[in-house]
């Protein structure tokens, strides 16, 4: 164990905190909510805020890391984070009693990796603008996929859960989880998006013209690609690197570049693919930023166990409330276009989210705020967001 002492103190009294939130009532009621929204019952609408902007976030230096260790701040991340959401923008985020040691994996991935430009805004950012270089063109370059090979390194994996121990040693237990290691918006699930894949290999504008040119490649591409990530989920279950049986856990995944095609296009080319992804999870979650209002019941011929479907902000909201109505989690993404605007408008934010939600009452609602590029380096945006959406849902209790 490298760490110094100073770096533990640290980790000791955020350790704390994170302990003395999790001990209040609040996180078992929303528990509940989240439960009763996942089983298609009426709740007030859950407000989940993710993919944020973190280096543009801090305040006072909230943020900031003190430890040197670079496991410890690892750890110390992720804490600051937690309290931060907490003090700032909880939504209805839950905290958890428990330190997460996840299992150490290692996959070789599929053999072949994007070569792409990229076109950077904000050097502090993540988010940047990527220009594909096409290395997939025939049948013959489709075995460029290969099947990634996963394996577990039981070692490391005790040696962190050990260092995480004595870290946390009468503050918080440690728990070793498989995968998925951590929560997102409430529940335990796997991202699977091979359509975001395959773009990167053969370019959009390429791929959505071989869909009328040459179908019989394309199929061939979306079942080499769904073959390798059932390959490695295969592993996942004979290696035992679970958190749950797979029909206990969520799946979770999009064709986004689907937004410009035919839902008919949209069930031959994606959907009869990955249902073979989807077959093996006990719920589903379906959608990301591809507007789904008009092929909801393609979607749910095709989905099995399906729970959820994404609004995202270019649905046609009126006709995604008709198709959607109670019959799965209508989990509404607002436009964080809002936060990006020159000038900030909370006004305006209120009175939309306040008309979507009277048009949605009927549905089971949840309120996704994702793919936040920027705030404009003014963090208070965010938490007034919040504000607003906790004090409209309020009024849509069941």
């Amino acid at each position: 164990m490298d760490y110094s002492k100073s770096d533990r103190d640290i980790l000791h009294d955020l350790g704390k905190q994170i302990a003395k939130i999790a001990t209040m009532p609040i996180n078992e009621r929303r528990r509940e909510s989240n439960r009763r929204i996942n089983n298609l019952e009426r709740a007030k609408p859950a407000i989940h805020i993710y993919e944020i902007p973190w280096h543009e976030m801090d305040v006072n230096n909230e943020l900031k890391l003190r430890a040197k260790d670079p496991f410890c701040q690892g750890i110390e991340m992720d804490l600051r984070r937690t309290l931060y959401m907490w003090k700032h923008m909880q939504g209805d985020m839950v905290v958890d009693a428990v330190i997460v040691q996840p299992l150490c994996i290692h996959d070789t991935g599929f053999g072949i990796t994007e070569e792409v430009d990229v076109a950077i805004t904000d050097v502090k950012s993540d988010v940047v603008s990527r220009r594909f270089h096409v290395q997939i063109k025939d049948k013959g370059d489709i075995e460029k996929i290969k099947m990634p090979n996963v394996t577990f390194d039981a070692e490391r994996t005790e040696e962190e859960y050990q260092m995480r121990c004595d870290i946390f040693d009468g503050i918080l237990p440690v728990e070793k989880h498989g995968m998925p290691s951590h929560k997102r918006a409430g529940i335990r699930c796997f991202w699977f998006a091979p359509w975001d894949d395959i773009v990167r290999l053969t370019g959009v504008k390429e791929i959505l013209m071989d869909m009328f040119r040459r179908p019989d490649y394309v199929h061939c591409i979306v079942d080499r690609m769904v073959d390798a990530w059932l390959h490695r989920l295969s592993q996942y279950e004979r290696l035992g690197l679970l958190q749950a049986p797979t029909m206990k856990l969520w799946g979770v995944g999009a064709a986004q570049i689907f937004a410009a095609v035919s839902p008919e296009m949209h069930e031959e080319f994606a959907l009869m693919h990955e249902a073979r992804w989807y077959e093996r999870f006990g719920y589903n979650f379906y959608g990301c930023c591809e507007p789904l209002h008009d092929r909801v019941d393609i979607i749910k011929e095709n989905i099995p166990r399906l729970r959820k479907i994404s609004m995202s902000p270019w649905v046609d909201f009126d006709r995604a409330v008709e198709n959607v109505r109670d019959q799965l989690v209508f989990a509404w993404k607002p436009n964080p276009a809002v936060l990006a605007a020159p000038v900030w408008n909370p006004k305006e934010v209120r009175k939309d989210m306040e008309e979507k939600l009277e048009k949605a009452k009927d549905c089971i609602v949840e309120i996704h705020m994702k793919d936040i590029s920027t705030v404009r380096y003014q963090p208070q945006r965010l938490w007034e967001w919040t504000r607003i959406a906790t004090e409209v849902t309020e009024k849509f209790v069941a």
